[in-house]
């Protein structure tokens, strides 16, 4: 069985221009805190659809990132948040399929009741793909996070049974935390908790591994994983001292980067970066209801077009970057900005050339942002 390594980290990437940047922090990452990190290119359907992309393009980036650096490592494509409806798409450019079936979740009654129809559903998904690629030659992860309630470790316990006997050989789990996942921002909710629930969750996958056959290479998968700085040091120090692994997506934080090195990059980059926002604020319903879930944006913190216009890059840039330090930074803008790739994508003949002229500096943003503010936080503190 294709088997993924200890340690991965899901490098999304919206417009597929990144690919030798985000490999280029995870080699950085090694050589300074001594840890590898196998690189998983993850884009989902609804991201495809947005941006006008096919899978294969994500293939083809993480392929050209891989030649151009000379890597030798393992590395993945994942067919993220799919489902029997959009999965064929992605047959055959990806190795690694993230099974999502928290639609299929109940929300009252027993554990069977709420959670075995979803877990049946997964068990098709999972035959469907096989029946495609071949048994064997990719990786499997169950996704039940994107749900209003969290899963205690009990329930974990049930999931990862019920999965057992339907034959699919997960090798990541993806539950959902107590507290908010938000995109592009720190975690926000109760820290004793949490570590509570992660330590319990690292318990329950070595007993299922040994109690129902699993594949012994089994983790956790953190989704909505980018910028959750505060819970970063403590899935670290959990992670070793169980000797277990971890999976990690991130996706919009390196299009959050991408937006930061424009507007540093010269001026008229940076008048490109303030028409997203301000176009993006023109039309925030649009934008941010399917994120509803995963976003928390105060309107009253938005800075309104006029005073935007006035900002230089630094400002610009301090404003977005998550540094909570920076009495700038706000947290808003920088959500805001997270769903507004739609319209970067919709001035696609400004915006791909504006990441072509200045792949240096956006580069740079984005290595230090993946190695410095995450794997640093898990790894090297």
């Amino acid at each position: 069985m294709l088997k993924i390594g200890k340690y991965s980290f899901g490098v999304g990437d919206r417009f597929a221009h990144e690919g030798i940047n985000q490999l280029k922090a995870l080699i950085e990452a090694e050589e300074k805190f001594g840890v590898h990190f196998v690189p998983v290119w993850n884009k989902s359907n609804r991201e495809h659809q947005i941006v006008g992309t096919e899978p294969c393009e994500t293939r083809a980036e993480a392929d050209a990132a891989v030649k151009a650096l000379n890597y030798k490592g393992q590395y993945f494509v994942d067919a993220d948040h799919i489902n029997l409806n959009n999965v064929d798409r992605f047959i055959e450019s990806s190795d690694f399929f993230t099974i999502d079936v928290a639609d299929y979740i109940g929300h009252s009654g027993s554990m069977e009741e709420r959670f075995l129809p979803a877990i049946k559903e997964a068990g098709k998904i999972y035959r469907h793909i096989a029946e495609k690629k071949g048994v064997g030659n990719f990786v499997t992860e169950v996704s039940m996070d994107e749900v209003d309630e969290a899963q205690t470790p009990e329930e974990l316990r049930y999931i990862l049974k019920e999965i057992a006997k339907e034959g699919i050989p997960v090798q990541t789990i993806a539950p959902k935390f107590t507290g908010r996942f938000n995109k592009g921002v720190d975690y926000r909710g109760d820290l004793a908790q949490f570590e509570k629930e992660f330590e319990q969750d690292l318990l329950v996958i070595d007993e299922a591994v040994k109690a129902y056959g699993l594949p012994d290479n089994l983790k956790l998968s953190i989704h909505s994983g980018s910028d959750k700085f505060s819970i970063y040091p403590i899935m670290g120090r959990l992670i070793r001292k169980y000797d277990k692994g971890i999976h990690i997506k991130t996706a919009g934080t390196t299009w959050l980067e991408e937006n930061i090195g424009l507007a540093v990059a010269d001026p008229e980059a940076l008048k490109l970066a303030k028409k997203i926002y301000v176009n993006a604020l023109g039309r925030m319903d649009e934008l941010t209801v399917p994120y509803a879930a995963v976003i928390d944006v105060d309107v009253k913190a938005l800075p309104s077009p006029e005073e935007v216009e006035k900002w230089d890059a630094e400002t610009y840039a301090r404003t977005m970057r998550h540094n909570q330090a920076d009495p700038l930074y706000n947290p808003s803008f920088r959500q805001l900005i997270h769903v507004s790739y739609k319209i970067a994508a919709e001035l696609a003949d400004e915006f791909l050339p504006a990441l072509e002229k200045h792949t240096d500096v956006i580069g740079r943003e984005i290595t230090e942002n993946l190695c410095e503010r995450h794997i640093k936080r898990l790894f090297g503190e």
